[in-house]
């Protein structure tokens, strides 16, 4: 069925689906008849709701169309031309005040996606031929009054690779979605690897997500290409039968949002790298095409420039993480920031599966080499994985992986409140709402056994077959310190998953003065300071024993041995922690505060304080111990003999 539906298969569709009630279910008009030298058509106010320009019905001038290369602004009688090709997405770009059809799964339709000889030969698909160009392309809206204060939530790589695992998205995207009042918020985005290669999951998916009955807005991942293309031009046909256009813009309130494709799949033989050579095996590169270079430089004279501009690309612009690598960033960031310069601009990516906040005049080593740009030209956000570590690990409450990222934090998604052109953004946990960080003590008996953990990893990176030096067992009680943990050095460690360069942190013991905290990576152009000095010792605790992998069963036998993520991957063997590149010893978002070393025996209240770049504070507080010696953790059997 096709995705951007015709007026014939709206007016089938509008009686059922998950829609509310008030939604405006229908679909952008296609008019056959002799093909026109240019694509053409109009804009007009949909009085009916039936997708069709009928008469007296009004035009509405002053919209912007583009053909993905050109632009142009409906005249007074609302209509356009544009230059045709034979690979286009025809779309508008949604006027503040005013809200386009969705489909009965809330995604948008404001395009044509017109491909007149189809795809080559995909496994999924791709698109149909569409043949000559349709007579007129036709765009309906409906009148919408608008608030300029409202929300819109963000969600990175769920990247589920199977139906076992679109039911963890179900149980925690889909939980959230139905549980929470979605009143005050205008779009949900996903931004890239909505599927795991899998393409054929993408129907279970829509209707999961359309419970939150909110529009949505998607952008393309590196997971979410058809891998069977041999030429970027074809590699995304899939993911616009089903979502629409790979990039487009869309206004609501004071904010202008823009999604773009800034995955070139296959690179090869296309850009200078290594691991884009001919010679190699296809793969993908960060790289904002020349195409929509082209669109957005005659695109954004026509966006206001007191709009703020959201931004939305799957691989990050500049990343943490990744901040050697070059197919994990955008080539060409330089030309993209030229573009926008002087504006007000958040940008945002998924990816990593971390959790970074980045602002503007921040550096990193590595970044000028690979996207042209030293420092952070505008307020980046990596957005974290709905997934978290690829659904890895074992299952928490709720029964979903608990699947702690890279850099430490939890799995979760953003919250952006807007109010005109300025915004606020929160990071929500799913399960854990309201809070921000966690804090745990880097101890010589941690930095001892994640050492031991460490060199097990770094001798046998991914492998399950070995049974590990140490589990999370062997480390005993993380909130538990001895006097020489206290003597030879011990600190807290404060991983606040929002954090940013101009947060604060702080630690009180027994409500006495604040402890200042030190960030333990400036962003002052310097590398990833890793070790384990700079490890996140909760994260890791977490990361360094999965259980699963040693799960067996008499019914499932190798069906149910261990455990698979990615595509069909096996984890199964000794218990043991995560893939070496997993784990935390590093972040981007972890603070370093000082213990004192004379505190006394007995139980103490630790209270973290984080006050983000907003102004707000975030508190947390834990009881722990000081003890002489561990006292034996198990069963003292000796009692009892």
């Amino acid at each position: 069925m096709l995705r951007f539906l015709t007026a014939t298969t709206v007016l089938a569709l509008t009686g059922g689906g998950l829609a509310k009630d008030a939604s405006y279910i229908g679909g952008v008009e296609v008019v056959a008849g002799a093909a026109p030298e240019q694509a053409q058509g109009t804009v007009f106010l949909d009085a009916n709701r039936n997708s069709v320009l009928d008469p007296g019905e009004a035009e509405v001038a002053g919209v912007i169309v583009s053909n993905g290369r050109e632009v142009v602004v409906t005249g007074a009688d609302g209509t356009y031309r544009l230059p045709a090709y034979g690979d286009m997405n025809l779309f508008i770009t949604q006027p503040a005040g005013y809200v386009t059809p969705v489909s009965p799964q809330m995604v948008p339709q404001f395009a044509y996606v017109h491909k007149e000889a189809g795809s080559p030969d995909l496994r999924f698909g791709g698109l149909e031929p569409t043949g000559p160009l349709p007579a007129a392309v036709n765009f309906p809206l409906i009148e919408e009054a608008q608030d300029d204060v409202f929300d819109c939530l963000v969600f990175g790589d769920t990247q589920p690779y199977s139906n076992r695992e679109i039911g963890y998205v179900r149980d925690t995207v889909g939980r959230m979605l139905a549980e929470r009042d979605l009143s005050e918020t205008a779009c949900l985005i996903f931004a890239g690897d909505v599927m795991g290669d899998d393409l054929s999951l993408y129907d279970r998916f829509k209707e999961i997500v359309a419970v939150g009955r909110t529009p949505q807005y998607f952008v393309g991942g590196n997971h979410d290409v058809d891998f069977d293309a041999a030429s970027d031009a074809d590699s995304f046909d899939t993911f616009r039968r089903e979502w629409g256009p790979e990039y487009w813009a869309a206004e609501i309130g004071q904010v202008m949002f823009i999604g773009l494709d800034n995955v070139r799949y296959p690179c090869n033989g296309v850009d200078p790298h290594p691991f884009c050579s001919s010679d190699t095996a296809l793969t993908y590169n960060g790289v904002v095409s020349e195409r929509q270079l082209e669109w957005l430089g005659n695109f954004l004279p026509l966006v206001p420039q007191e709009r703020l501009i959201v931004m939305t690309a799957h691989i990050p612009f500049q990343t943490f993480t990744d901040h050697n690598a070059a197919k994990h960033q955008t080539d060409n960031l330089d030309a993209l920031a030229a573009l926008l310069e002087g504006r007000k601009v958040l940008a945002l990516a998924g990816h990593t599966h971390t959790t970074e906040n980045i602002e503007p005049g921040e550096r990193f080593d590595g970044w000028e080499q690979h996207t042209n740009l030293a420092g952070a030209p505008f307020h980046q956000i990596v957005t974290g994985a709905v997934s978290g570590s690829w659904w890895a690990g074992d299952l928490n409450d709720q029964g979903v992986p608990r699947s702690t990222q890279r850099l430490g934090s939890p799995r979760g998604y953003y919250q952006l409140s807007f109010d005109g052109a300025e915004y606020v953004e929160t990071y929500h946990v799913f399960g854990q709402e309201g809070a921000q960080l966690h804090a745990s003590f880097n101890t010589p008996r941690f930095r001892h056994w994640a050492g031991r953990l460490l060199a097990y990893r770094d001798l046998y990176p991914r492998s399950f077959d070995q049974v590990p030096p140490v589990i999370n067992r062997d480390l005993g009680d993380l909130y538990m310190l001895t006097q020489e943990d206290l003597a030879e050095g011990s600190w807290v460690a404060v991983n606040v998953w929002n954090g940013s360069r101009s947060a604060t942190v702080s630690v009180s013991i027994n409500e006495g003065p604040a402890l200042d905290g030190t960030r333990t990576q400036p962003g002052a152009g310097e590398g990833k300071l890793r070790g384990l000095a700079y490890a996140d010792p909760l994260a890791i605790w977490q990361q360094s024993t999965i259980s699963s992998v040693a799960a067996r069963s008499v019914d499932g036998g190798s069906d149910t041995e261990g455990y698979t993520t990615w595509q069909g991957s096996e984890w199964s063997g000794a218990v043991g922690p995560y893939h070496r590149w997993m784990l935390t010893d590093a972040s981007q978002h972890l603070w370093r505060v000082d213990l004192p070393s004379d505190l006394p025996l007995g139980v103490h209240r630790m209270t973290v304080s984080t006050t983000d770049r907003h102004g707000r504070s975030f508190t947390r507080s834990y009881p722990f111990e000081v003890v002489e010696t561990l006292p034996n953790p198990d069963w003292r059997a000796e009692l009892w003999d």
